[in-house]
């Protein structure tokens, strides 16, 4: 299945973030631009992501952001963007909550 989303950050921490990648050196600005491309995939469709199973979601992000399902979208050099569809009204949104790379993935979800 195929849904447009809207991209909204879970945090405005993470927001501020995103945005100061582009301001920084290369490597950064490149993670900006491969996020920014993600960005637009999941605007296109909010389920191109790979869902997370509900058993391994953090119990920190339950808690913090009060989702129900959890997307990962694998990002070049091992970095993940993790998010959350939800339905505001009649507008879907891809809730970003945070990116890292693919150690500190491996940590947050215990694998």
């Amino acid at each position: 299945m195929r849904l447009p989303s809207e991209i909204r950050f879970a945090d405005p921490k993470v927001k501020e973030a995103f945005y100061r990648l582009e301001k920084c050196d290369n490597q950064e600005k490149e993670l900006f631009k491969v996020i920014n491309q993600a960005f637009d995939k999941i605007e296109a469709n909010a389920f191109c992501g790979i869902q997370i199973p509900k058993n391994l979601i953090p119990k920190e992000y339950i808690q913090e952001y009060r989702i129900k399902n959890l997307w990962k979208y694998n990002l070049p050099k091992g970095w993940r963007l993790i998010y959350s569809v939800l339905a505001d009204e009649i507008i879907v949104v891809s809730l970003v909550l945070e990116w890292f790379g693919h150690k500190e993935y491996e940590r947050r979800f215990k694998y």
